[in-house]
């Protein structure tokens, strides 16, 4: 699995403890940014994360701000990508399980770095169950034409 990190400004300190995570896990992944105090826009890290996902260059990506909504909005204007908000750990299983979630997004303001490090290591362990819920993905797919 290799997985592509991003955050703006808002999102740099639980970003720096996803990556962290990441290498405790020895899964491959790069840090996209940002590495800057000032304010800087969401899509403009959020966005280049999905197009790289969408394109198979990543298998997954991690992104946070502030709240995570900006984020995974931005994020789910990219065709193919699946973009899931989570701040618990029952979200973070059942996105993968049945939605096939292939972002994470996640808010500082929200959750601490403890829970957010539960919620990516729940959400890069767990796989989609398929089934019933390949026929629902599918039809998010069919609608992205």
């Amino acid at each position: 699995m290799k997985v592509a990190v991003a955050s703006d400004h808002g999102g740099m300190n639980i970003r720096r403890e996803i990556i962290e995570l990441l290498n405790e896990m020895n899964i491959e992944h790069d840090d996209l940014g940002c590495e800057c105090e000032t304010s800087v826009d969401y899509p403009d890290y959020a966005l280049p994360v999905a197009q790289k996902v969408a394109s198979g260059e990543y298998d997954r990506g991690i992104l946070i701000c502030g709240t995570g909504i900006g984020m995974s909005i931005a994020a789910n204007k990219v065709k193919g990508i699946r973009c899931a908000l989570v701040h618990d750990m029952f979200s973070a299983k059942a996105t993968r399980e049945h939605n096939n979630s292939n972002i994470l997004a996640m808010g500082e303001r929200v959750i601490g770095p403890g829970l957010a490090r539960e919620i990516a290591r729940v959400w890069l362990q767990t796989e989609f169950e398929g089934g019933r819920h390949e026929n629902r993905v599918n039809k998010i797919h069919a609608a992205e034409k």
